[in-house]
């Protein structure tokens, strides 16, 4: 199947230069592969039940979003065990350990996406029990 993507061309010529390195044949291959780990990462998130330990990361704009993001945070104390944060010029980057139940985790993970400011958020499962 053809498609095609609005992506912003620095992006692109960042992609197009990790492939490249990687000594992979074409950008189709490489846009396979990386949309077969995102399905995959996301795939393990929708499946979690039970309690686990994770890290939540993520990058955000500070001034755009840091009410609501303590906000969403605050409704997740129930998971929360920490935090980490660290200011980069007009982004933040904050780390948010987590232990509790699946289905809260993936919560929070979602809530986090929902915001404009906020760029990327990452999840890494420690461990599920």
């Amino acid at each position: 199947m053809r498609t095609s993507f609005s992506i912003p061309d620095p992006t692109v010529e960042e992609f197009d230069q990790v492939w490249q390195d990687q000594g992979l044949d074409n950008r189709s291959r490489a846009v396979r592969e990386a949309m077969q780990e995102y399905i995959e990462s996301h795939s393990r998130l929708e499946e979690l039940t039970a309690d686990v330990v994770a890290l939540v990361a993520f990058d955000y704009r500070h001034h755009e979003v840091i009410g609501e993001l303590h906000g969403v945070q605050h409704e997740y104390q129930d998971v929360i065990l920490n935090t980490s944060h660290t200011h980069q010029g007009e982004w933040c980057l904050e780390s948010v350990y987590c232990q509790g139940g699946g289905e809260r985790v993936r919560e929070l993970t979602y809530r986090l996406r929902n915001f404009d400011g906020v760029n990327r958020v990452k999840v890494m499962i420690i461990r599920d029990n």
